[in-house]
């Protein structure tokens, strides 16, 4: 690990205007920045610890949207009783994404900062040549191990997975990131489907975040489609595991009970960054609930993948749980 300086921040301003500077970093829970740092992937001069920054850690919900403070923890939006009524995919999103040490220490706004678990990626002893942690350097992926790699949103640069899950639940149910900095003195937002990038030729830039930005929130705008909601995670083993692939649903019905007025879907697991099938949800709009309607509509999951080897089973597995969640919040499963 690279010998560093440590500051604290005790204003959005003033850490703002700290990360500005070359070569430093945030500080929140610590749970990927550390990481990183030990594996000498993260070599910052600077690291500017703000869980001291007052008014980032609440949570409030009201009649039309959740709003979550940067630095709430991951442990404590999960177990929040309005939440999990308001919004079920979130709080399950959180609570499968890792153990209860980590989700007492990471913060949402870390969260969603956390970067990818390839393996070629977090090991630069090993293997030198990854985009993402050296521009131009080449993928040692494409033609390495790459099982848990991205099927969907890669590029001939890299094909390294978004690891997240509570990012994906947000996709689906249009939520937005608040930013603010030492030169943005009120808050912006951006869409959480904006806000991550894709890889292209610039894999090592992976947000929209500016210089001088940070995260200060999310908000989440209430739906009778997140009342109704799930996130469904397929992995290799039972718990405190990444996905193999993931969706986080949600369900509004006509008064029939029967017709789908509206419905949302993002996967995980499968794609360079949480990914929205608006085309599955296009399809299903109008519909009748049924399997067979799901099944087919969810098919398209999968469409313009493209596999690198070991990967390929995501293909098939994707539709699956896509299909899978929607009957289990559709009540036909």
């Amino acid at each position: 690990m690279r010998t560093f300086d440590y500051l604290r921040a005790d204003t959005v301003a003033t850490a703002g205007a700290e990360a500005a500077q070359p070569e430093t970093r945030l500080l929140a829970g610590g749970t990927t920045l550390l990481d990183l740092m030990k594996l000498n992937v993260e070599r910052p001069a600077r690291v500017v610890d703000i869980t001291r920054i007052a008014g980032l850690d609440g949570i409030a919900v009201s009649a039309n949207a959740i709003r979550i403070g940067a630095l709430a923890k991951m442990s404590k939006v999960a177990d929040h009783a309005d939440i999990k009524t308001a919004a079920p995919a979130l709080s399950e999103s959180l609570w499968r994404a890792a153990s209860a040490q980590l989700r007492n220490m990471a913060s949402i706004g870390g969260n969603l900062m956390q970067r990818t678990r390839c393996m070629y990626f977090r090991d630069p002893g090993a293997y030198p040549n990854c985009n993402k942690r050296t521009p131009g350097s080449g993928c040692a992926a494409m033609n390495g191990v790459n099982r848990n790699h991205a099927v969907l949103g890669t590029s001939d640069a890299c094909i390294a997975i978004y690891p997240g899950d509570f990012a994906v639940a947000l996709v689906a149910f249009d939520a937005k990131v608040i930013v603010q900095g030492a030169s943005l003195p009120r808050e912006r937002s951006i869409p959480v489907d904006d806000f991550f990038l894709l890889p292209g030729q610039t894999p090592h830039l992976e947000t929209r975040l500016a210089p001088g930005e940070m995260i200060v929130g999310i908000e989440v705008p209430r739906s009778a489609a997140l009342q109704r909601s799930h996130y469904l995670k397929v992995r290799d083993r039972a718990s405190y595991e990444f996905a193999a692939a993931s969706a986080a649903v949600g369900l509004a019905m006509e008064p029939d009970g029967k017709t789908i007025r509206d419905v949302r879907i993002a996967v995980g697991g499968v794609a360079t960054k949480p990914w929205r099938l608006r085309a599955v949800e296009a399809a299903l709009k109008g519909k009748t609930l049924d399997e067979a309607t799901l099944r087919a509509a969810a098919a398209a999951t999968a469409e313009g993948a493209k596999s690198s080897g070991h990967n390929a089973f995501k293909i098939d597995l994707a539709p699956k749980v896509v299909a899978r969640a929607l009957m289990m919040v559709g009540g036909v499963a």
